[in-house]
């Protein structure tokens, strides 16, 4: 499962949920209560905890979610959900500053600075969020005999910003999965893309999956015939003389989504390497204007796509929340840039 993260290619959300565990039972067997069966053939793992999973639908029967009181019978399949990947190797704790938005006892909620990796993997096994994470969750009650993890739930691109939700309990890792996977997790992102969109808003529809040239780019396919559903909703905030400043509203959370439809349009994000968004895309690139694109682009080396908003139920109280951040301060900054090269145009 390595190859999913920001070495490769990575999510800026995840409508996948991974199997962790598929049990076929045997022909034989007696029925019994789904939880103490599990409990006898799962290794490190409370009852407590089985029974959460089973209520919060992360433990299915033959694809289907059961009570705490079913009996397993012969012949079921058993499979276990969860919205991480599972994991390779062991994570270690580090004391890196994390700013956090929203906290209680079932989540929080952090605003992820651009460059820095969400979970490690190949050539990033340290710096993560999630090692940040691990450490701060490390002195809380979740973490009691060493049970403790990060519940990620989502993820976003190394060198995008914004904010990610964690789940602190396995029950709310395995509700907040389900409104991902459902597609009722409110998303907004602020992106700054080349060109002007001729409508003032639009959907954008097109299976996103790997690059048969390059398997670190995701690319649309519009007949469908490869990669999975993707959705994006758009509308322009504001426009510049070349450039303009979009928002965009994940319907389906894939791979690369936004940044793959924004190019699948002819509008690449701004200052976006792997999607030629870190050339001169509109306008003619000479003079005075492309020494003036290079100062942009040395102010955000990165991709100019920030994780706005997310809205969500919560799991316990069942209340919606919704949650904003301010742009960070290098897309400010070009933003201000491209306002006064157009005054000054």
């Amino acid at each position: 499962m390595a190859d999913y993260e920001e070495q490769d290619i990575t999510a800026e959300d995840s409508d996948e949920l991974y199997e962790h565990h598929r049990i076929v039972v045997d022909k034989g067997q007696a029925l019994l209560r789904i939880d103490k069966f599990l409990m006898d053939r799962l290794a490190n793992v409370t009852r407590n905890k089985l029974q959460e999973a089973i209520r919060a639908e992360s433990v299915q029967v033959n694809d289907k979610p059961v009570k705490v009181s079913y009996k397993v019978k012969p012949l079921d399949v058993i499979t276990i959900t969860l919205a991480e990947p599972p994991r390779d190797t062991d994570i270690v704790p580090e004391n890196i500053p994390l700013t956090i938005v929203y906290e209680d006892e079932e989540l929080l909620l952090v605003n992820k600075q651009a460059g820095m990796v969400v979970h490690p993997a190949y050539n990033n096994w340290t710096g993560t969020l999630v090692n940040a994470l691990t450490y701060y969750l490390q002195n809380l009650p979740t973490a009691r005999n060493g049970e403790g993890r990060p519940g990620l739930v989502h993820r976003i691109d190394k060198d995008t910003s914004g904010l990610l939700v964690i789940a602190k309990t396995e029950y709310a890792m395995a509700f907040l999965a389900k409104q991902f996977y459902n597609h009722t997790i409110e998303r907004t992102y602020y992106a700054l893309v080349w060109g002007i969109p001729k409508s003032d808003s639009g959907t954008i529809t097109g299976h996103v999956g790997r690059s048969a040239k390059d398997r670190k780019v995701m690319t649309v396919y519009p007949d469908g015939s490869y990669g999975k559903h993707a959705v994006t909703h758009y509308k322009v905030l504001r426009r510049f003389k070349y450039v303009s400043l979009v928002q965009c509203n994940l319907e389906t959370g894939r791979t690369h989504q936004i940044r793959a439809h924004m190019k699948y349009i002819g509008h690449p994000l701004f200052s976006d390497a792997t999607y030629g968004g870190d050339k001169i895309v509109y306008g003619t690139p000479n003079g005075s204007y492309k020494a003036f694109v290079d100062n942009a682009m040395k102010l955000m080396p990165r991709q100019a796509l920030h994780a706005k908003s997310l809205g969500f139920i919560h799991p316990v109280t069942k209340q919606e929340l919704h949650f904003n951040s301010d742009l960070p301060e290098d897309f400010t900054a070009v933003l201000e840039k491209w306002e006064l090269y157009e005054n000054e145009a």
